[in-house]
């Protein structure tokens, strides 16, 4: 089994149904976080506070959300908008 890597502050993330089920089907969220939970969960899932963004790259909303690290894919922000790209 592969390590995942858990998200660092700055780090932008793309959500969706492999990282929560709040987020399955065709939901998904673009986030910014600035802080990675230390209460203890579950393993291989974090909290992580953050903004949620919006297609531009600019924070929208600050939410706290619970995720399992192996289903995130990290973005590279550039102009235009993010650029998906794995750290793994």
């Amino acid at each position: 089994m592969e390590d995942s890597v858990i998200p660092r502050p700055g780090d932008v993330v793309i959500v969706d149904g492999n990282a929560s089920v709040q987020f399955a089907d065709t939901r998904r969220l673009l986030f910014r976080v600035i802080s990675v939970g230390d209460r203890p969960t579950y393993e291989g899932w974090a909290w992580l506070q953050g903004y949620s963004l919006n297609s531009a790259g600019e924070a929208i909303e600050r939410r706290e959300i619970f995720v399992r690290h192996e289903g995130l894919r990290f973005c590279t922000p550039r102009a235009g908008g993010p650029n998906v790209r794995s750290r793994r």
